[in-house]
């Protein structure tokens, strides 16, 4: 009886197992299907774009940044309610009809330093609220007014640093950055060819005989490169939520010529510019921030400052001044900050005239006037070296004004 219940149970078992195992190979084979579908269609996609673009709020307006991502396009997935889109230093080179269309609320476009040398038509569709679009440092050649007709609200335009070819074609597009209402738009760029307008200013050039240069000999030569262009190509320019010219760390000798006039702050810090000449800043009216530091410099003439009416903070730490000549700070009427660390100042009678500057200018806050040579004055603070050379304090009282003086780096707070 018990040989016989065995037999029963083994031939159940056998019939069983065949259908049980069909079963659970094709739930195993749904499953993995339904993840890898899964994963592709949204854990995939997030992470992948997470990696390429970073998303951010500042001042409760949302931006995207993907610069420095190898893109040769807008990508699918991105958010479409995004304010500002910087795409600058890809490799994007046409701009295709709706390229950017889905992107409504955008107020900023940042397309600078890529390889673009074609603009189709179309391709800033649906971008009724833009006001910044920077298209400098590419290789554009031509374009035409119509691109900018779905841009309404175009405040600044950027295209200085393109091979524009001042022909027939690109007429339309120069009567409307010379409209006088038009005055942020296409400011700085210039003409590479024909040869007898390479140089000139699109916003300055006679439209009307444009045509007549067509016939040109010669114009081909290839453009030659010129220190400035490639200076200023190496800076980067931020328009949101500051417009903002970086510099730093560039390996420049000189200030770039042909600064943006609107810009609020200017870094050159970590460069190699040992001198400052008169009127290098003269066209930057706007400027308020200025960053020098680190930049070997050790001369400033008069006049280098001049035409920065309203700078309010100016670093000039970590570089090899001794002094300044007289008027060099004359021009800086609301200045509000001067940083001047680590600098081997000369405690002698050059001296004397920042520190009559800074007692006419209570309101500037300073840092860092430490005597560095002679060596007897070696670690006084500069005040306290000026008031011992004019006798304001008794022979004994100096050696305790000394004293005090080497304890800190801060003329007034």
């Amino acid at each position: 009886m018990r040989l016989l219940a065995a037999l029963c149970l083994l031939l159940l078992l056998r019939f069983a197992e065949p259908r049980r195992g069909r079963r659970s190979d094709a739930a195993e084979r749904g499953s993995a299907e339904w993840a890898h579908t899964r994963g592709r269609g949204r854990a995939g996609v997030v992470r992948r774009q997470t990696q390429e673009c970073k998303e951010y709020f500042d001042a409760g307006e949302k931006y995207l940044d993907c610069q420095d991502r190898q893109l040769t396009t807008v990508m699918e997935g991105w958010p479409k309610d995004i304010h500002h889109l910087l795409l600058a230093r890809n490799k994007i080179q046409v701009l295709r009809d709706n390229m950017f269309s889905q992107f409504s609320q955008l107020k900023s476009l940042d397309l600078q330093q890529n390889a673009i040398s074609m603009v189709e038509d179309r391709a800033f569709n649906g971008l009724s609220k833009l006001r910044t679009l920077l298209l400098q440092h590419n290789s554009l050649k031509t374009a035409s007014d119509e691109v900018l007709l779905p841009m309404p609200r175009l405040t600044y335009l950027r295209l200085y640093d393109n091979p524009w070819s001042c022909h027939c074609p690109l007429d339309s597009l120069l009567r409307t950055l010379q409209v006088p209402s038009n005055r942020n738009l296409g400011n700085y760029a210039k003409c590479a060819e024909p040869l007898s307008l390479r140089g000139q200013k699109l916003k300055k050039l006679n439209v009307d005989s444009l045509c007549a240069g067509d016939n040109q000999v010669d114009e081909t030569q290839p453009k030659p490169p010129t220190k400035k262009i490639v200076a200023t190509s190496m800076c980067h320019t931020y328009m949101f939520p500051k417009p903002v010219l970086d510099c730093s760390y560039k390996g420049l000798s000189n200030v770039p010529s042909d600064l943006p006039s609107d810009i609020v702050k200017m870094d050159l810090s970590g460069n190699n510019i040992k001198h400052l000449r008169p009127k290098q800043f003269l066209h930057s009216k706007d400027l308020k921030m200025l960053n020098l530091s680190s930049t070997s410099l050790n001369q400033i003439d008069a006049g280098a400052f001049a035409g920065l009416l309203y700078l309010r903070e100016l670093d000039l730490s970590n570089n090899s001044l001794h002094y300044f000549q007289y008027a060099v700070l004359e021009d800086l009427y609301f200045l509000r900050k001067l940083s001047l660390s680590n600098n081997p100042w000369i405690c002698d009678y050059n001296i004397h005239y920042l520190i009559y500057w800074l007692k006419l200018h209570p309101g500037v806050a300073h840092t860092g006037l430490i005597c560095a040579e002679p060596r007897e004055f070696r670690g006084w603070r500069v005040v306290d070296y000026v008031k011992t050379y004019n006798g304001e304090c008794p022979k004994d009282i100096q050696t305790g004004g000394a004293n005090n003086g080497a304890q800190g780096g801060t003329e007034n707070e």
